[in-house]
């Protein structure tokens, strides 16, 4: 009898131990097919990035493994009428299927050109600087990794951030907003 009481006290306690320690969430990252971004500010120096609930957002830096090389500098591209923007819904970077047909026209013309490209990561007005930088890098690192999947050598790719601070509308609006979230492309000849 004094066992099936110790049972009966035992379990009630083990049950809120594992409530109030329960699992330790870890935030869901993807693994880059690309090599590590260029030309965009070091993880290390930025501060945590935040989410617009004050959250930390997963970082997705990696480790570099390749030989370090010189990017050129971004005032050394030019802009191509041949590479459209692509866009993003609010607070993601998924590329959109429309957007993924644009990307697959860009991917044709930079297999058929030996362009360097820079593909430039932009964000709406709305969050923090860091947590707008982080976003705008990952949007340049997906639209990066398409290109990548479609053929286009990832050695000829750099990406960069701007997250807010160079807006293509300045009104205060969801229509301009969504005209600045965008990855950017610019060209520089080998």
């Amino acid at each position: 009898m004094a066992h099936r009481g110790t049972a009966l006290f035992a379990v009630p306690v083990l049950v809120l131990a594992l409530f109030l320690v329960g699992c330790p969430k870890r935030p869901a990252t993807t693994a880059a097919s690309a090599p590590p971004p260029t030309g965009s500010p070091s993880p290390s120096s930025a501060a945590p990035s935040t989410t617009p609930g004050g959250a930390l957002a997963p970082s997705t830096a990696a480790p570099s493994t390749a030989a370090p090389s010189t990017p050129p500098a971004p005032s050394a591209f030019t802009e191509n009428a041949n590479l459209k923007d692509v866009f993003f819904d609010f607070d993601k970077y998924d590329i959109r299927p429309g957007d993924a047909r644009i990307l697959d026209a860009n991917a044709t013309w930079l297999k058929s050109n030996d362009n360097l490209v820079l593909i430039e990561g932009h964000c709406d007005e709305r969050g923090t600087n860091e947590y707008n930088l982080a976003l705008g890098e990952r949007r340049a690192k997906s639209t990066m990794n398409y290109l990548v999947a479609q053929g286009v050598q990832a050695s000829r790719i750099t990406i960069i951030s701007y997250g807010k601070e160079r807006p293509t509308c300045t009104e205060h609006s969801e229509d301009c907003w969504a005209k600045n979230r965008r990855a950017h492309f610019l060209v520089k000849a080998r």
